[in-house]
């Protein structure tokens, strides 16, 4: 026991108390530069968020001071001094405020409104998140009791993500978003919170002079602390359970659409699940395959084997609604490539522009086309963009079709020919559904 006593001993390399209570107490004013540092950190992680740069983000974090006012918090808790704990939460206060104001001022002049996926990440808190800042918050608070300070303050201002979700918050009042502000206040909340609660135990830990012995107040400490553990408990393993849920779910789907279609040479060209419906919903549309009620019913059918049994499958087969559908999923797939880049913007901008101007009237089209070749029952012509290399895309002329029966080499080539025409188009792209 003793080897592994002076293994684990805190004591060993500690400064001195009286030393880092100084340092703490003079780490929580936010007055003066410190309010301009927290000014420019906030901008510097709304741009970050706002262009979904990780590297921006990580750098107002580590430029960012709302630790010191935390950390305050837990060592006045730990040694029951309430005059610093009230100067520590006013302060963190002050700093939360003027954050929120500076992040909503930003977002709300800048004209990119869209969320972003490192926004996103800030909105929906989770048990994992409580995990994260609390063993920081345990890193930073061992790391500012030692003599020898190291480098693990700033892994643990990156890792506990002060700045991001009051920045995210931001951006829910600007925008109107208020599930987001919520979600990401709450979040600041959980780090907040169990970052203090961290710095309490080691402060008990290393046994720091208690500044009052009334136990009516020690017994409050306490209670509080508790209160606070499970008020954050609570909520966050309801959404942790919710995030293992949805990617449980999302996988059943994956291995269902495999196994009942892809597997079997059926393209699936569109694809939505709504997780939080009920029942739940899967809608699907299929390139050329046309399936029949029995396919449909067997198809359903095998949702219960694949663990969908409340899932509810829709499927898309009418060719005006497919190609809506279609022209969406690529559009979906260019704009989910694409970069914040200006001239990646433009060029998005473009073909959606060209597929908008594109649209044509298949009901006018299918009457005249009935009249060359009575057997069409339906048909639809749009423009759609495919995707020919990572950063561009090409737009192309579409028609499908479908027949009461399967028309001759020499009709699909005459029908191909008469739409172009008719269409003025070079090149068309022919599909039977």
């Amino acid at each position: 026991m003793g080897v592994l006593d002076k293994l684990f001993d805190l004591r060993n390399g500690e400064d001195d108390k009286e030393k880092t209570l100084r340092n703490v107490s003079d780490s929580i004013s936010f007055t003066g530069a410190n309010l301009w540092i927290l000014a420019c950190a906030i901008i510097v992680a709304s741009v970050g968020l706002n262009v979904n740069s990780t590297a921006v983000i990580i750098g107002a974090m580590l430029i960012s001071p709302l630790m010191g006012p935390i950390l305050a918090a837990g060592f006045a808790l730990g040694t029951y001094d309430f005059d610093l704990l009230k100067r520590a939460l006013r302060n963190l206060l002050i700093a939360t405020v003027a954050a929120l104001i500076v992040s909503t001022i930003y977002f709300y002049l800048s004209p990119f409104k869209t969320a972003q996926s490192e926004l996103l990440a800030r909105t929906s808190p989770n048990i994992y998140d409580i995990l994260i800042a609390f063993f920081g918050g345990l890193v930073g608070v061992i790391a500012i009791t030692r003599v020898e300070k190291g480098n693990p303050v700033p892994g643990v201002a990156i890792a506990t993500a002060l700045m991001p979700p009051l920045c995210t918050a931001g951006y829910g009042l600007a925008t109107g978003h208020f599930r987001f502000f919520f979600g990401a206040l709450f979040l600041y909340s959980i780090n907040c919170v169990f970052i203090c609660i961290a710095t309490y135990l080691i402060v008990k830990l290393l046994r720091y002079p208690a500044k009052t012995s009334d136990t009516k107040h020690l017994k409050l400490v306490q209670y509080s602390i508790t209160g606070l553990v499970l008020l954050m408990l609570l909520p966050s393993g309801y959404f942790a359970w919710r995030l293992y849920d949805k990617q449980h779910y999302a996988e059943a789907i994956d291995n269902y659409t495999e196994k009942e279609f892809t597997s079997k040479g059926i393209t699936i060209v569109y694809k939505k699940t709504s997780y939080n419906s009920n029942p739940r919903r899967l809608e699907l549309a299929f390139l050329r395959k046309h399936m029949t009620p029995a396919e449909i019913n067997t198809a359903r059918e095998h949702l219960h084997w694949a663990g969908l049994g409340n899932t509810q499958l829709v499927i898309k087969q009418d060719s005006t609604d497919n190609i809506a559908l279609l022209r969406s999923s690529l559009l979906n797939e260019i704009n989910g490539r694409a970069a914040v880049q200006d001239e990646k913007d433009i060029q998005i901008k473009s073909l959606q522009d060209k597929i908008a101007a594109g649209a044509y009237d298949n009901n006018q089209l299918l009457k005249e086309a009935k009249a060359l070749f009575p057997s069409i029952r339906s048909l639809s012509v749009a423009d759609h963009a495919f995707p020919i290399s990572k950063d561009s895309s090409s737009v192309r002329t579409v028609l499908l079709y479908e027949a009461d029966k399967p028309l001759t080499h020499a009709d699909i080539i005459k029908l191909g020919d008469w739409v172009k025409l008719r269409l003025g188009r070079k090149e068309l792209l022919l599909y039977k559904l």
